[in-house]
């Protein structure tokens, strides 16, 4: 400024020069006088520095809640979960599995030790409860769940029986006493189970029908099953679902529907259309819909045809005896399977989530069914509800198919959107043995699904790795904050997404895999990772470590002046 304090450069010269620092320069040129300090303000510069810093595509808007550039930029720059801040070494061998309480006080883990730990989550986590499950002829745990009100731990694990043959087992632990309130049964053991009301739980049960053909049936079971009345059942059938070509149901989750009019303000952006991932409806009840199979009288017709087609010589020599099967099972589950329920408008109702396949026993499909009012209870016929003589199977209302191998699913925080983690197939292939699937890749997808109106949203999201082949490919958790989307990987880092500008923010650096990630329910700005180094790790924001590290924290622009990235 001259003598008389008047700036000897003009605002739009000022802000021409800004425009060609970096962020951290244009901060700390902000505090040199009061002109300075506003042109460092401008929303306009901000709105370059955020596109040009975190590299988002141009026609990408600013997201809805944002109120100004320069905000945004501070969030996620200095909001996003990423200072290693403490590492637990309690396990003793790779930790498989983490998950929050509700309240986000305590938070559980699993791991290959065979032990679940209860942790306390203060300003230093600490370990509140250790619990041995060896003594029950568990081989490891690899999953847990907090119940809706906090008071049981849904504990799953693989389970080692008669002749060393393995499934699962789900344990139940108060979270008053810590003591063990009910063990089920669970097979195979990566259906993990789950919650669906405060006392009762998902388990899965699997009966071979013939050599790559069987059944998985899905039961509600009662978390405490020393009941005194003979009369209350503590088990019911919810589901049959047939299974071809060596698949079976994995991975089952709950998402509640009547959250879907929460508001979210992901998935307004632009950018390119995501690659069509096939979405069949099985229960739109029109003749011709997509998926939708011929009536009991026209498929046991077909049937017959075929099979008096192989008693008279007259079937494709080729067919090989897993095709026959197959075949046969299609047209059999046609005419015995009961259609889907469609429930009354305004009822409230659930989507029971899980992987599945049509195609080899690698999970290459997501299979989606509505949990109806009535049937949110063990209360009813211990088979489940009436049906036909002739309704052997449970139809599903819909599936997706998403054309790899399903490695992960997470759900937003109201339920309205699917993330799946999937490791492709080479375009164009095409299966012809179910016990050998086409190769996948080693990058890992991650494909958005709106539950609300059945599509997939946005393109995938893309950085993290994978190397392990089909048979020993395993499941890596992933977590859905309401801003950010976190996930595991093989390469030795968990990975931070935002959910509305699909770009990568931070990569967590363990020794080796990273197996499970999840966002505090209380903070997104607190995230924990597992891995095969045995090790969780706690990571915060720039902004909450420095809350944690010190008395008075330093403001934002002088701290980013200060750890330039």
């Amino acid at each position: 400024m001259d003598e008389g304090g008047t700036p000897l450069l003009p605002d739009s010269l000022v802000y021409q020069i800004f425009l060609s620092l970096g962020p951290a320069d244009v901060l700390a040129a902000g505090l040199v006088c009061r002109q300075w300090q506003a042109v460092s303000r401008d929303e306009f510069l901000w709105r370059e520095q955020f596109y040009r810093y975190f590299q988002v595509a141009r026609d990408v808007p600013r997201h809805p809640a944002a109120t100004s550039w320069y905000e945004e930029f501070q969030r996620l720059y200095d909001r996003v979960p990423c200072v290693e801040m403490q590492t637990l070494r309690e396990h003793t061998d790779q930790v498989l599995h983490l998950s929050f309480a509700h309240s986000g006080h305590q938070f559980a883990s699993c791991s290959k030790d065979c032990t679940v730990k209860i942790w306390n989550n203060d300003l230093a986590v600490s370990l509140l409860h250790s619990a041995d499950m060896r003594p029950y002829n568990w081989s490891y745990t690899q999953f847990s769940q907090f119940n809706p009100d906090d008071s049981l731990l849904l504990v799953s694990g693989v389970f080692l029986g008669p002749h060393n043959s393995s499934s699962g087992e789900i344990a139940v632990i108060s979270l008053d006493r810590f003591a063990l309130l009910s063990r089920v049964r669970n097979k195979p053991y990566d259906v993990f189970g789950c919650w669906l009301t405060e006392t009762s739980l998902i388990s899965g049960n699997l009966h071979r029908i013939g050599d790559i053909t069987s059944c998985s049936v899905l039961w509600l079971n009662n978390a405490f099953q020393d009941v005194e009345s003979e009369n209350v059942n503590v088990v019911k059938r919810l589901f049959k679902i047939q299974n071809l070509n060596a698949s079976t149901v994995r991975t089952v989750m709950v998402a509640d529907c009547s959250r879907f009019d929460s508001p979210d303000l992901l998935l307004e952006a632009g950018g390119p259309a995501p690659p069509p991932c096939r979405v069949f409806d099985l229960g739109g009840g029109r003749e011709g819909a997509e998926g939708a199979g011929p009536g009991p009288t026209r498929a046991k017709e077909g049937l017959r045809h075929f099979l008096d087609a192989i008693l008279e010589g007259r079937a494709p020599a080729q067919l090989s005896e897993n095709v026959l099967e197959t075949k046969v099972a299609k047209l059999l589950a046609q005419s015995h399977t009961r259609p889907p329920e469609h429930s009354e408008a305004g009822a409230r109702r659930k989507y029971l989530i899980f992987t599945t396949g049509c195609l080899t026993y690698s999970p290459h499909q997501i299979g989606i069914k509505q949990i109806l009012p009535h049937q949110m209870t063990t209360a009813g016929p211990v088979l489940g509800e009436e049906r036909g003589s002739d309704e052997f199977f449970d139809a599903l209302d819909h599936v997706i198919d998403i054309h790899g191998h399903v490695i992960g699913m997470g759900l937003s925080p109201d339920n309205r959107y699917l993330y799946v983690n999937s490791r492709s197939w080479p375009s164009g292939s095409v299966v012809a043995d179910p016990m050998q699937p086409p190769p996948i890749a080693e990058e890992i997808d991650l494909h958005v699904f709106d539950l609300k109106t059945m599509q997939e949203v946005k393109r995938a999201l893309r950085a993290h790795r994978a190397y392990t082949p089909n048979d020993e490919c395993f499941f890596i958790f992933l977590d859905v904050s309401r801003d950010f989307v976190a996930s595991g990987a093989e390469d030795r880092h968990g990975y931070i997404w935002d959910r509305h500008y699909n770009i990568c923010l931070a990569r967590l650096r363990h020794e080796d895999v990273v197996n499970s990630v999840v966002f505090s329910p209380l903070e997104q700005e607190l995230l924990l990772t597992a891995s095969d180094d045995a090790t969780i790790k706690a990571w915060r924001s720039p902004r909450t470590a420095r809350a944690h590290q010190a008395l008075r924290p330093r403001p934002f622009f002088s701290w980013f002046a200060s750890h330039r990235r």
